[in-house]
């Protein structure tokens, strides 16, 4: 191992350097996101052993999340994706100026056949002067998130953080019990051959995404003049994660048909931190309509449709919704013979 390698800690000591009369509570409430991450790994990575059922896992993430961060006076109410309602900081507790938005355990089903796993959180501002925060107050546009990022819980264990300064990942030692830089501003790689698309769900996409698929479908004879592939891990972190670091597009659109019309995804818990993530690694994230980072929620728990990857293929993805989203297209290559091309029951 390189012995110049900069711990978590030390990396984000130098970024809090960087900004003059910075306080040190954000730095603070990073350390105690990363410590939770960690907990929640070591428990993941015993597996039965831990001696918490599979069914359990994702509560017990929550209140590890809710426990590590609520008592630190950095924090002025979290917000979690397994929660119907936001979280006050108890009264024993000092209050500070962020709000921590988490989905505790996402993937949380793959972890029974052993399979990934991740956490995602958002770091957000209270508003100013407020000082009994409410629900309203976490639904602010994803471009102001201060910080989000992911951990994920796999054959290493990675915490992968984005400031405004840019995207970084840190490998759990699990010999020194510390996160190491081992990625330093990560860039989505600008030329893709994957996407990640739940197919099962062909029958409700709309026009433009059935175009998008079928096109990379098929190949270099087709208008693209490549092959893909396609992947999908059932777990957000997970395919988020294989885009960051082989570039692609991954694909959760909403539906012509009632089950997937809002979309899967939430925004706040899940879209809002993998759009920030994205963008600031080089890459885009969006609704199909408009940039996912312009969207406030109405809701704590408001979904959305959710694209984001490499930079060029989500705008495809845009401009095909602009373009060709309101009727079938015609070309004859890619009409009804489309793998995808499923047609709704009369």
């Amino acid at each position: 191992m390189n012995s110049h390698a900069k711990t978590i800690t030390e990396f984000i000591i130098g970024e809090q350097r960087k900004s003059p009369g910075a306080t040190g509570g954000f730095s603070a409430l990073l350390n105690d996101i990363r410590i939770a991450c960690k907990r929640i790994g070591n428990v993941i990575g015993k597996g039965a052993l831990a001696g918490v059922p599979a069914g359990e896992l994702r509560r017990v993430a929550n209140e590890t999340f809710l426990r590590t961060n609520e008592w630190g006076g950095h924090l002025a109410a979290l917000a979690s994706e397994a929660s119907p309602h936001m979280h006050p900081i108890p009264p024993a507790y000092p209050r500070g100026r962020y709000l921590l938005a988490f989905d505790p355990l996402c993937g949380a089903p793959e972890l029974e056949v052993n399979a990934v796993a991740g956490s995602l959180f958002s770091v957000l501002r209270a508003p100013e002067g407020v000082t009994q925060p409410e629900e309203k107050d976490f639904l602010q546009p994803g471009a102001r998130q201060a910080c989000a990022g992911y951990a994920i819980y796999g054959p290493t264990m990675m915490l992968v953080l984005a400031l405004e300064s840019g995207v970084n990942g840190f490998t759990l030692d699990r010999e020194i019990g510390e996160f190491m830089l081992t990625h330093p501003d990560m860039r989505i790689p600008e030329e893709a051959s994957e996407f990640a698309i739940d197919s099962s769900d062909a029958r409700f996409w709309e026009p433009a995404v059935k175009r998008y698929v079928d096109e990379c479908l098929a190949g270099a004879s087709g208008p693209r003049g490549k092959d893909f592939k396609m992947r999908w891990a059932a777990s957000l972190v997970a395919d988020a994660h294989r885009i960051l670091l082989h570039g692609g597009v991954f694909l959760s659109p909403r539906g012509v048909a009632e089950p997937l019309r809002a979309g899967r995804h939430e925004l706040l818990f899940e879209a809002h931190p993998l759009a920030f993530l994205m963008e600031r690694a080089g890459g885009r994230a969006s609704t199909g309509d408009r940039a996912l980072l312009e969207v406030a929620p109405a809701g704590l728990h408001q979904r959305t449709p959710l694209i984001f990857g490499s930079r060029a293929e989500v705008e495809r993805l845009e401009r095909y919704h602009r373009d060709y989203n309101q009727r079938e297209y015609d070309a004859p290559l890619f009409g009804s013979r489309g793998l995808f091309r499923a047609r709704a029951e009369a």
